[in-house]
Order: structure tokens, then sequence, then C-alpha cells
């Protein structure tokens, strides 16, 4: 069920402690907010090579060495039950509500999943309905230097959007009733899996800096109502500004103080879409991936990619950064494909060790906790840091006009392209959804396979029609193909169940973190809004 986000629920009598809560909380206590670890997605942070096995074994940079457990102290062998258990543990699904029987939005409903490398986790995801505009916006964030950053965004960024996009009047509305005390309707209702939690220790010092912004929105009124693109940009580069100036100033709260210190000197790259009727726009920084599901007239599936991954593979990144900073650091600020030979996203929330000045770094650290102040992450200097900011989080925005043969729309962070394809993702989704896999000729793609093969991939399809019967959302199906999948493009149960099984040490080996939401559009809505010319839904 939806849960409606307790941002502007009645602020009387000083309930500031239900600000920015949801009516969700975490049962446990996340170890994200335990400690600072030392960063574990270590292939997105370590000098030298790319595999991940090199990037493991690492201590430099604040990357610690790990003791390894022999493998014979795990069973490999899990049953298919077990197999089910771990990949539908964090899977989380919603439907568009229907009116008078209707369904008039353009998006029929969502499924998300994520499925942990690391322990804990450093993905995080995020949807919710807009209330007081229209649209919806979903987003998935992709953690580094551990998970703190990546919370931070998936809480208090869609609120930054959402009060971007509101009209003028409506912002005075909001800043009256907070002076006079009266209850404000909430501006985003979130649709969330119980283990995504807000964090209750920072709501007011997230709703402070939130109202901050509107006020300042107030003051710069236009005119004029906001546009989108311009909204998804303003709101990324001002919440990176706010984790920035929070890290700064401090916090009397010893807690608060460690915690928004954690949040700047991690990182996160973001994955936001925002579909309002049949605009889509998306907002990318860093390397998550939007692509889009179109299914042809002979009834194939296409992939449409609605994002440019910003790394060292996109050479107008290169060169962007390039320009920005003096000619004889041409050779120093992207080194063996990495931002200053350390980062490999090119552009990333947090990340303040790329983005302050070294006499700021040393003076935030001194002022700091001990526990900070003592981790050698956090006290090293990039190598060759003459002109920062080296990093950004502004956004690449990317509009789609939706029509009838986009289906769906795939938001993953990167460990879900790193083992799949988009066109093989595309094409397990659409088969999933339409059903057609199941009736579709076994094909080998080149490779010669034996009488004994050919009756194990049988018996596969077979064992997959009730393997489809127990996946009740796409994103499971999705992350079931992306770790088990062998050469012929099916699941092979033994490898899901090594893979899924493997230790906590030797898992970020073989695969990162994998979060994905999967996003039904409505055809018959889409189709009948571009012939009116239409483009508001309630969604």
């Amino acid at each position: 069920m939806p849960v409606t986000s307790q941002l502007f629920a009645a602020l009387r009598s000083g309930e500031i402690r239900r600000i920015c809560c949801s009516a969700f909380q975490c049962p446990v206590q996340h170890q994200c907010c335990q400690s600072l670890p030392h960063s574990s997605n270590s292939v997105k942070l370590v000098q030298g090579k790319t595999t991940r096995a090199a990037a493991l074994g690492s201590s430099q940079w604040g990357i610690q060495s790990r003791s390894y457990r022999s493998s014979s102290e795990r069973c490999y062998n899990l049953t298919p039950p077990q197999v089910n258990s771990i990949l539908k543990a964090n899977e989380y699904s919603f439907k568009v509500p229907e009116f008078d029987g209707k369904n008039v939005s353009s998006v029929l409903g969502f499924d998300s999943n994520q499925l942990p490398a690391n322990a804990p986790i450093e993905d995080r995801r995020s949807v919710a309905t807009c209330l007081q505009t229209r649209g919806m916006l979903l987003g998935v964030f992709d953690g580094h230097a551990g998970c703190a950053c990546a919370q931070a965004l998936s809480e208090r960024l869609f609120y930054y959007i959402a009060v971007s996009l509101l009209p003028h009047e409506t912002l005075l509305e909001i800043e009256n009733a907070m002076e006079s005390g009266r209850a404000v309707l909430p501006i985003l209702q979130w649709h969330k899996h119980p283990n995504d939690y807000f964090s209750k220790e920072a709501s007011r010092l997230y709703f402070n800096s939130l109202r901050t912004y509107w006020q300042e929105l107030i003051d710069l009124n236009s005119g004029e109502n906001p546009d989108i693109k311009e909204a998804l940009i303003n709101s990324f580069k001002r919440l990176d500004n706010d984790l920035s100036l929070e890290a700064q100033v401090g916090d009397t709260n010893s807690f608060l103080n460690y915690w928004v210190l954690r949040v700047a000197f991690s990182g996160a790259t973001a994955c936001v879409a925002h579909v309002d009727g049949n605009d889509l726009h998306v907002a990318n920084t860093g390397d998550g991936r939007a692509v889009l599901g179109v299914q042809e007239e002979d009834g194939s599936w296409s992939a449409l990619t609605l994002s440019n991954d910003h790394n060292a593979q996109n050479e107008s990144e290169i060169q962007r950064i390039r320009s920005e900073h003096p000619k004889n650091e041409e050779k120093t600020v992207v080194k063996q494909d990495r931002l200053l030979g350390l980062l490999m996203p090119f552009r990333a929330f947090g990340d303040v060790k790329f983005k302050w000045s070294i006499e700021l770094q040393k003076r935030v650290l001194e002022s700091g906790p001990d526990q900070l102040n003592d981790n050698e992450h956090t006290k090293f200097i990039p190598p060759n840091y003459h002109t920062p900011p080296y990093l950004t989080a502004e956004p690449e925005i990317i509009h789609h006009k939706l029509r009838p043969q986009d289906r769906f729309l795939v938001l993953g962070t990167d460990g879900l392209w790193e083992t799949l394809h988009r066109q093989e993702v595309v094409r397990i989704v659409g088969e999933y959804l339409t059903g057609v896999h199941l009736q579709q000729p076994i094909t080998v793609g080149g490779y010669k396979v034996t009488l004994g093969q050919m009756q194990g991939l049988l018996m596969e399809r077979r064992a997959r029609v009730s393997s489809v019967f127990e996946d009740q959302n796409a994103a499971t199906h999705l992350l079931r193909h992306a770790v088990g999948n062998n050469e012929f493009g099916s699941v092979d149960h033994e490898r899901l169940s090594k893979m899924l099984s493997l230790p906590e040490e030797l898992a970020r080996m073989y695969r990162d973190d994998i979060t994905i939401i999967i996003v039904q559009f409505n055809s018959h809505v889409i189709g009948a809004q571009n012939k009116t010319g239409t483009t508001g839904d309630p969604a």
C-alpha cells in the first residue's frame, strides 16, 4: 500500500518529529546508520585496475583488504524456494488505482526490486506520486564509499523536485500555513517497501533546508509556471549544495553532526524519471541508466536509451571535464578511465573530496568527530588536486514524448547494465509482460549443442513456466536473469544458486548491488492523449 508522506501533515504544537517521515519506519537499525565503513563499493573508487578482484584486494585510498572465509563454509546448493526467498525479499509492486473502472493515468503501475552485493547495500530507490502537481517520480540511487549519500537522496531529492514544480501561489500558501500553524496538504505520496526507511533523526534538519529553498523560490518568483527541465536541474544542484553546506556548518547534535559529514564524504549517482501524461523526462547524474521498452509492429522488442552514462566511456564527458580545468591538467584530470584516477562516475552527489578546496576539507575534518577524522578515506587528498571542483551533480535531462508502442521503462543502477545488455533487458521484460517467451521456439544463438544439452534446455523451458508463475514481479524476473543467465540467455538454476550463496566477501567480486524499477505504461491512454493533444494525468 502507498504511504502518504508526513512532510506537510498537520504541523501543530511543534509536531516537527513527523516532518519528512514515512509511516513506514525501518523495523531494525540499518547498518549504514551505525558506523562509517571504508568504501566497499571499491570498483567505483580505486586506483589502478578495474577488475572486481583487484579492486577488492586493494588497501589504497582507504579501501580495506578483506580476509576471506573458505567457500566450504557456505553451501552453494540452495533449493528453488530458498532462491525465491532471496530474490523476492525486497520486491515491491504498485498499481495505479482505477476511477469508475477505468485507469485514466498513462502509468499502469510499477515493479521494483533490489539485490545486495555490498553489506550493507549501497543502492537506494524511491517512487512517489506528486499530489499538488501532476505526475509520478521514480528514481534509483547508487552509493559509493558507503550508503549515507544514497540514503539522503532517496529521502530528499523528490521533495526538492516537487517544490521546484509548485506554482508561486501554492508556495505562498504553504509558507503562510507554516507561519500560522495551519495544516498543509502533503505534496508527495510515497510508494515504498517497508525496508525503504526514512531517517527520523534528521527530519528537522531536512525540513529546515527544504523550507529555506521554497522561501528562496518565492522571493525569486518570475511569474511563470516552472519548467520541468529547469526544475529538475535546479533541484539536483540545490540538494547537492545543501548536502555540502550542512556538512560545513555541522550540528550541535553529535549524531547529526556525524551523519551530515558521512553523507557529504560519501557519494551517490541518481537516475530519476518524471512521468506526466505522455511527457517523460529523465534526469541522470552518473552511471545509472533509463531504457525504454518499445514494441514494434511485428511484436518484437527494441531498446531506446534515455540517458547517457557519465563516465570514461562517454567521450563528451571527458571533453567537458578537461575543458573546465587548465591545459596542464589535461593528462591528470581523467586518468585510467577515472576522475583524477580514482572515481568512475564523472557526475555525483556528495563526494566533497572532489569538490571542496584542500583547506576546507582539512578545516571540516579537524573540527569534526574523531570517528571521521580517524578514517583514512576521508583524510586522503586525491592526487593532482589543483583546481576544484572536479565533480558536479548537475543532471543531464532527456525529454521523450510517449507513444502507444512505448510499453515500459527500466530504471537500473549500473549493477544491472554490467550483467545484461540493454536489448536483452528489454527482451526479457517485454516477453515476461506478454508471456511470449513461453511460446517461442528455442534458439541457441549459433552454438553447437548436443542432444543432452538440448534436453537440458527443454527441461529448463518447462521449469521456466513455473518460475514465471512464481515471479509476480517483473523486476524480480529480471533480477533472476541478471544473476543466473547462461550463454543461451536462459536462467541456469545451478549458476543462480551459486551466485546467491556467495559469502559477502566474494559477492562483490562478481557483481555490484542491483536496483531495478520497471514502469508499465498505459498505451490506450497515451494514444488517446496524443490524438487530443492533452498531457496531464493524475499519476
